[in-house]
């Protein structure tokens, strides 16, 4: 259906006239007369009948005005929803209990007025073709996959350095230290299901075990995050990596430990990726915030009285 005739056939019942109309939509009245004629045609209605007043609305002109009316409303929504600045900003991160939700969730804080979508998809891969196509404006996530670098239509820049941390059972062997170095961690079972082949984060963790010489299993079907917590809790003999920014809730009676790791300290980079001709407005927004309010940036040592170790990557992609 033309939306043209359907905003002239509001035009026309709202002035009672076809030269008043025309006026409003500068445009001739015979444009609005064929218009109209074009729309009836469609419709196999009439939708007018001309009297010494006017145009006076038929009972199916009466009929079609309230959803010629939507039918605009809604056009001007679809239009609303595509044009920068008016659409919410898109924002992928892997998930929602990770320090990638964290840094959105101080974004929202601080900007509330800026409507904010945010999406978790699986892999860098898919991350940024998905900034490439338009359909998300940024990506939050490690971006380095040694040998294989980002688009040349795709910007990265650090905004978080996380600090890992070991997680274990009441009853692991390290349950009881208040750090532990990452020498102590040679020959302790590490056991991280959600490691995908392939992924930026298999990346990272097999430069840490090759840098340090660590064990970390990734066996067995990957249940989530309560379920990983559980096996934990019961097992003595495993321990798992996880964020110092990770937010996760466990039963009181689990008793798990949150033990910092230091000499050095291994911390995961996170990195937000946008293509640099993205217009939306927010993406300028959200790139200054990130620049200026995390503690954690490359630039600026999170811990100064801490060795930190990270991946010597150059921002990369991964492309099958």
């Amino acid at each position: 259906m033309d939306l043209e005739a359907v905003r002239t056939f509001v035009a026309v019942a709202d002035a009672g006239r076809f030269q008043e109309a025309a006026a409003d939509l500068a445009v001739t009245q015979q444009a609005v007369s064929k218009r109209i004629a074009v729309l009836e045609k469609n419709l196999g209605v009439r939708l007018f009948t001309r009297t010494a007043r006017g145009a006076e609305l038929t009972i199916d002109g009466q009929a079609f005005l309230p959803q010629a009316r939507e039918l605009l409303r809604v056009a001007e929504r679809a239009v609303a929803s595509v044009r920068p600045g008016r659409r919410p900003l898109r924002v992928d991160v892997i998930a929602s209990r990770g320090a990638q939700a964290g840094l959105l969730r101080g974004f929202h804080r601080a900007h509330p007025e800026i409507e904010l979508d945010v999406l978790m998809l699986f892999d860098i891969e898919t991350a940024v073709a998905a900034v490439r196509s338009g359909s998300i404006d940024a990506s939050v996530r490690a971006v380095g996959v040694p040998g294989r670098p980002l688009p040349e239509d795709i910007e990265s820049v650090r905004v978080l350095d996380e600090p890992l941390q070991l997680l274990t059972g009441p009853a692991h062997a390290l349950a009881d230290a208040r750090s532990v170095t990452v020498a102590q961690l040679a020959g302790q079972r590490i056991w991280m299901p959600g490691i995908v082949p392939g992924t930026e984060w298999a990346a990272y963790y097999d430069d840490l075990v090759a840098e340090f010489g660590l064990t970390i299993e990734a066996t067995g079907p990957n249940f989530g995050s309560d379920a990983l917590l559980d096996t934990i809790a019961d097992t003595p003999a495993l321990a798992t990596f996880m964020g110092e920014h990770t937010r996760l809730i466990w039963p009181a009676g689990h008793g798990l430990r949150r033990i910092p790791v230091t000499d050095p300290t291994p911390v995961y980079p996170h990195s937000l990726i946008w293509r640099r001709d993205n217009p939306h407005p927010a993406l300028t927004t959200l790139r200054t915030y990130l620049g200026s309010t995390q503690p954690d940036r490359p630039d600026r040592p999170a811990r100064p009285d801490r060795e930190t170790w990270t991946p010597t990557w150059t921002p990369a992609w991964t492309q099958r």
